[in-house]
């Protein structure tokens, strides 16, 4: 069966073609470029004057957490309003009764002072149910009162050594678990079953593939933050054949167990992979997130008078040891996947990827911050720049929780995209999702001018460093064959005669109008050839 992409415009993944003439797909794959006439009998898609590019590659993605979010209190949506998110979660008790949890999350830190609800918030509209949320970051929970006590989390409580327990003036829980502290719930909160897990996963892929989506990197396959190994998951969807996106699974490193844990990951990595699925490269959280205090950086945080503090975030893995495990694993043929955010979480990683070899495809995620002297280090090392573009952005968040405690000279270095291209570092993006929306789009449209599309900026306030921005054909080429070549994946993410025809359809060429990238939407997207989502 062959399909033929007739009146598109071509970006072909490292630079835009413009108009080329008819797309020939045949056999699942690329079979021509050009005015030659259509084969007999093949499908005709008119796009109308709009974009065909490769479809989009997520290299940094959650999708079973995104879409079981998705199926249960789900606040991503809402205005960042703490009355907004109350009334919805009231509205979700109602709509849900009984005596069982409420899980879900989304909230913004910047809805609420400080960044802290509080759990007597959540006591006025659920007071006689639990109540656990992760907010959008996912490195931190709001719960309730009831989920409180269930947990056992009292002012005696202590802090676990990669958390913290928010508290009031006389130590008792204030409604708020940070990272590691989180899991003082897990006892006590139910984890999702099987079939959740699976309904999870079908979702997830529904919603990835109706934002031109084809093929992700799960950037945590493991029990993390209460919630199950989605590997099984992956593994049964493969052989079942449901699983229609091509997936490399990042397992989860656990912070807490050392070099041994290898011989279970290469095992996890021989049972699960099959088909679509491929479990073969391993994440390790190095830091956490600037706006809670645990990124970990070269100098310590400021207060909110500008004094540097006694804090200078968490190295999650010691990174005296961090380097002997990063060989372990490069041994083994993993690729390894690091959260790095801060400055010294950056370039705890890259010290630790002094080394290793460069056809595993190593990459540092989020980068928020990452230390002038450590720029070059990535396109010496061979390590790619895995970069989250919808975060470079003026938002309340970056205003009110981030600027004030970094200070001046740090704040004006954050998500040096142009700077790391420059400097020969491989871009590849990625999302988060369910941390922010999933939309490659979105996330382009913020890499090229530094501004969040759609979405008012703070009074007073300009595109984000925009001598940081990328330009567009860089950009777009980060998302399609910069993940795509991430996840080993050198027969995809371009619009060549023999590439594989996972595609995406625009209903607008965002090169015709670069001011409205995030204007644009998916008209269809195909996988092999097949779509698999129409607008």
């Amino acid at each position: 069966m062959s399909t033929v992409f007739r009146n598109a415009t071509v970006f072909d993944g490292h630079s835009y073609l413009g108009a080329v003439g008819d797309v020939v797909v045949s056999g699942g794959r690329v079979a021509g470029i050009g005015d030659d006439a259509a084969p007999v009998g093949a499908t005709v898609v008119d796009v109308g004057g709009g974009l065909l590019l490769p479809g989009f590659t997520d290299a940094h993605v959650h999708p079973v957490q995104g879409g079981l979010e998705r199926l249960a209190c789900d606040l991503s949506g809402l205005a960042v309003d703490p009355v907004a998110y109350l009334a919805h979660i009231g509205e979700y008790a109602a709509a849900h009764p009984g005596p069982g949890w409420i899980q879900g999350g989304g909230w913004a830190m910047a809805a609420f002072p400080g960044g802290l609800p509080t759990a007597a918030e959540l006591d006025a509209v659920v007071p006689d149910r639990p109540v656990a949320l992760v907010n959008r970051d996912h490195h931190g929970m709001w719960a309730n009162s009831r989920a409180l006590s269930l947990a056992g989390i009292t002012a005696s409580t202590p802090d676990p050594a990669h958390g913290r327990i928010e508290r009031g003036a006389d130590g008792s829980p204030a409604g708020v678990l940070h990272e590691g502290a989180m899991d003082l719930l897990s006892g006590v909160i139910p984890a999702a079953d099987d079939e959740q897990l699976y309904a999870g996963f079908l979702e997830g892929q529904r919603y990835l593939h109706s934002l031109g989506i084809t093929s992700w990197q799960d950037a945590i396959v493991g029990a993390y933050s209460g919630m199950r190994d989605a590997g099984p998951t992956y593994a049964r969807a493969a052989a079942a054949g449901d699983l229609t996106a091509t997936v490399v699974g990042a397992l989860w490193w656990e912070r807490d167990r050392g070099v041994e844990q290898v011989a279970d990951l290469v095992a996890k990595r021989g049972d699960w992979s099959r088909g679509r699925f491929a479990a073969t490269a391993v994440k390790i959280m190095q830091d956490g997130v600037a706006e809670n205090g645990t990124a970990a950086l070269v100098e310590p945080y400021l207060d909110r008078c500008g004094h540097a503090t006694g804090n200078s975030g968490i190295s999650f893995v010691d990174p005296a040891r961090l380097p002997s495990y990063v060989a372990a694993l490069d041994a083994q043929g993993f690729q390894v996947h690091f959260h790095g955010l801060g400055d010294r979480g950056v370039r705890e990683a890259l010290d630790a990827l002094e080394g290793t070899d460069p056809a595993r495809r190593h990459h540092v995620a989020h980068l928020q911050l990452v230390h002038p002297d450590d720029v070059p280090r990535f396109g010496r090392l061979g390590v790619a720049a895995n970069i989250q573009a919808l975060w470079a952005c003026h938002d309340e968040q970056m205003t009110e929780l981030t600027i004030p405690f970094l200070g001046a000279e740090r704040a004006g270095r954050q998500y040096p995209f142009a700077d790391l291209h420059a400097a020969g570092a491989r871009l590849v993006a990625g999302s988060d999702w369910p941390v922010s929306t999933p939309d490659p789009l979105a996330a382009i449209h913020t890499a090229v001018h530094r501004t969040s599309y759609g979405e008012p900026a703070p009074a007073g306030t300009e595109p984000f460093l925009p001598e940081q921005a990328l330009p567009i054909e860089v950009a777009f080429a980060a998302y399609t064959s910069g993940s795509a070549w991430v996840n080993h994946r050198d027969d995809a993410g371009t619009v060549t005669v023999g590439a594989v025809a996972d595609l995406v359809v625009l209903d607008v060429d965002p090169f015709r109008t670069p001011e409205e990238i995030g204007a644009a939407r998916v008209r269809s997207t195909w996988v092999d050839g097949e779509c698999v989502f129409e607008a």
